[in-house]
């Protein structure tokens, strides 16, 4: 018999649809055992957050800084740019648009308390270090083993991250469904998910818009510099937008970016070079959906925000980004540390951000993928010019 797999999202979908027809037929005893469990997973997750980060962010960091060179510095900070433009423009239009299309209540925690659903006990399980400490941590390592000619350190780093890899694909996305199920049935019990799916179609719609913009706009500046029509050079990715979509992996999709970022007139060494690095580096769409996700869901609970709060996050937010394609569950994993530590969510407003992403994963990849295109597009025609200008003085 041929085993039948079932995707994250199709399980986290099911689980969504589950905690909703049943929420109001269970009664408050079962519902208090799914509430027991989310809160014991969710310290767990607390737990897991600082190790995730530290795994994940100082082989990243590591990867990326051993290689040297111009074209990895302009790449770099071209890649960081698109990303922090693009959760500028998510937080922008959000704070624009979602006032008037959300209507903000209690939080999360205050539905469950106000309705008696406490779960029959809790299990402690403290991390060993804050947030803030693991990125430090993370980024003071990871430029260290850049550096280093030893590749001793960095070995037992990248077992580390193995494990957190494991850990996250073995444990913690396989419980995921069980978990999100256990919010949407407390939700529906407590007589609050019609307006919390309101929200999700609301953020989804408006976000899907964005990320078409985003892919035209980024098309428009690549254009500015190698003087093409900038709508015949998105379609030529195109290919690579829809393979992103039915894989959702940035990876997975580097062939086919490739091939069709040749076809736009990219030489093979500059696209050889800037499309499997800004597999790792470029995330804008992913990003945007962040950021969208984090500000919709703290209007809705009443949350304070504003711009300055908003900037740092989004700044680290694209330095964290950096270890996301290495791991399963994509962005969202790795950035569940700042939103906890910087916008103050807890484990109910997590689980509700990862079912929001999750659901919209493969337009985030896809815009990711796009967008690499036109990256190279430009570093094509400023190291294309670089290079001829050395050549020429070299002959003369």
């Amino acid at each position: 018999m041929k085993k039948i797999h079932i995707g994250l999202l199709p399980r986290i979908i099911i689980a969504i649809l589950s905690g909703i027809a049943i929420g109001n037929i269970f009664p408050a005893p079962l519902v208090r055992v799914f509430v027991t469990f989310n809160s014991i997973f969710g310290e767990f997750l607390n737990f897991s957050i600082p190790l995730i980060i530290l795994g994940l962010v100082t082989i990243a960091i590591a990867d990326i800084g051993k290689g040297a060179g111009k074209m990895l510095l302009v790449t770099a900070l071209i890649a960081y740019g698109a990303t922090l433009f693009s959760g500028f423009l998510s937080f922008f239009t959000g704070a624009s648009l979602f006032p008037a299309l959300i209507e903000p209540g209690k939080s999360l925690e205050e539905v469950s308390e106000a309705q008696g659903i406490l779960p029959y006990f809790s299990v402690g399980i403290p991390p060993l270090m804050n947030v803030m400490t693991a990125l430090i941590l993370a980024f003071t390592l990871g430029l260290g083993l850049a550096a280093l000619n030893s590749n001793a350190l960095k070995n037992v780093a990248r077992d580390f991250q193995d494990i957190i890899v494991k850990m996250i694909s073995s444990v913690i996305l396989p419980l995921l469904p069980l978990y999100i199920f256990g919010i949407f049935l407390n939700m529906t019990h407590s007589g609050q998910v019609f307006s919390i799916l309101m929200v999700f179609i609301k953020i989804i719609g408006v976000i899907f818009v964005l990320h078409i913009f985003l892919l035209v706009f980024q098309y428009c500046i690549a254009a500015l510099f190698v003087h093409h029509n900038p709508f015949k050079l998105l379609g030529r990715m195109l290919p690579a937008y829809f393979t992103a979509l039915g894989t959702q992996s940035s990876a997975a999709t580097i062939p086919v970016t490739l091939v069709q970022t040749k076809k736009n007139g990219v030489s093979a060494d500059i696209a050889g070079f800037v499309i499997p690095l800004c597999a790792t580096i470029h995330l804008s769409g992913s990003t945007l959906k962040i950021v969208a996700c984090a500000l919709a869901l703290m209007i809705m609970q009443g949350m304070p925000y504003d711009f300055p709060l908003f900037a740092g996050f989004i700044f680290m937010l694209g330095i964290t980004m950096v270890a996301a394609p290495g791991v399963p569950g994509g962005a969202i994993m790795a950035s569940l540390g700042i939103l906890q530590s910087m916008l103050g969510f807890d484990e109910s407003a997590q689980a509700l951000m990862i079912a929001l992403y999750i659901a919209m994963d493969s337009f985030g990849t896809a815009c990711n993928v796009t967008g690499d295109g036109a990256i190279a597009l430009i570093i094509d025609k400023l190291m294309g010019r670089t290079n001829k200008k050395t050549e020429e003085t070299s002959q003369s």
